[in-house]
């Protein structure tokens, strides 16, 4: 397990906005778009209209942590964007774990092999 490396810079986000692919889920919108380097690299956006700063800051924790649980399961090489919606109540972390999955599959970056070799363990 390695650590996962933030996405900072304004431009960084523009890119991926622009070039990358998504896909939409009921909690969050999910960007990715290779890098050309050997990391996977995390960007968290939580508006205001979510709520006030302790309902974003949880939640930006919540999807963190879910992605470091998922962190082996992906492909190397990829800038991903997790862009946060505005809901009626505060997602649960199973609520996100889920739906992190289900994007991930989607965009065609999760390894289910190892997942299912992974769950025998």
């Amino acid at each position: 397990m390695t650590k996962i490396l933030p996405i900072k810079k304004n431009y960084e986000f523009q890119r991926i906005y622009k070039k990358g692919r998504f896909y939409v889920g009921r909690y969050m919108v999910l960007y990715a778009l290779p890098n050309n380097k050997d990391c996977k690299r995390l960007g968290i956006a939580v508006g205001k209209k979510v709520g006030k700063s302790v309902k974003r800051n949880r939640l930006k924790r919540i999807i963190r942590e879910n992605f470091r649980q998922y962190d082996d399961f992906l492909q190397e090489g990829n800038d991903y964007l997790i862009v946060a919606r505005n809901t009626e109540e505060l997602p649960g972390y199973h609520d996100i774990r889920r739906e992190m999955k289900y994007l991930f599959r989607k965009l065609g970056v999760f390894n289910e092999e190892k997942w299912e070799c992974s769950k025998g363990l």
